[in-house]
């Protein structure tokens, strides 16, 4: 689908962006076991973007509706398939300044735009983001152990990358010890990223950490 330049346009022009700071956030303490769900650790779609007129219900939902952040997030992710990487940023920063990092919807914005920092190699700034989002979750969600470990590798961390999918590999097992299942457990990553993780599986493999 393509996005009129006319709109983006005029959402350009209600959006305010805000300088991000380069320092990584540190992340939280191991745990043991990683078996939570977290319902904010999705993809925020909200409106079926099959549909011929997404953008433009998009664009009413963000300027007048009463889900605008959500709206604002899903618009970024469609700017950021396009190319337009500084428009998502904008739109990214307006959602993130409008949802509190401690309510579910600001643990979803900052989830959803880690791995947009992610996928437009800004590393540091993806780990801080999904640290935010860890810091006000209950409990401890499945995601956490390979997404960290991702960013860990790809930030050249491989020893504190292999930690964290030790985590992974001790909550589930029989599903973390053998990459094959990546694709299954790790649906929205791109084969890019399962094959990254794949290499911190054959650096846990030559290596596993004990635990505690």
């Amino acid at each position: 689908m393509r996005i009129q330049k006319y709109l983006f346009g005029l959402l350009l022009g209600f959006a305010l962006a805000t300088a991000w700071s380069a320092s990584a956030q540190a992340l939280p303490p191991i745990r043991e076991f990683y078996f939570d769900t977290d319902a904010a650790a999705a993809p925020i779609v909200l409106v079926d973007p099959a549909q011929a007129d997404a953008v433009d219900q998009l664009a009413r939902q963000r300027s007048r509706g009463r889900r605008a952040v959500e709206a604002s997030v899903q618009l970024a992710d469609i700017a950021a398939a396009e190319g337009r990487v500084e428009l998502a940023d904008t739109l990214y920063q307006d959602a993130l300044a409008a949802s509190p990092a401690n309510s579910a919807l600001g643990r979803g914005v900052r989830w959803n735009m880690g791995w947009h920092a992610f996928r437009q190699g800004r590393h540091e700034q993806a780990q801080q983001l999904w640290s935010q989002a860890l810091e006000q979750v209950r409990g401890e969600p499945s995601w956490a152990p390979p997404t960290l470990a991702l960013v860990l590798h790809r930030q050249g961390n491989t020893d504190e990358a292999v930690k964290w999918y030790a985590a992974a590999v001790r909550t589930e097992p029989q599903l973390w010890i053998d990459p094959a299942n990546f694709e299954r457990l790790l649906p929205h990553w791109q084969p890019a990223e399962r094959q990254a993780l794949e290499q911190v599986h054959q650096a846990w493999v030559a290596n596993p950490p004990s635990w505690p």
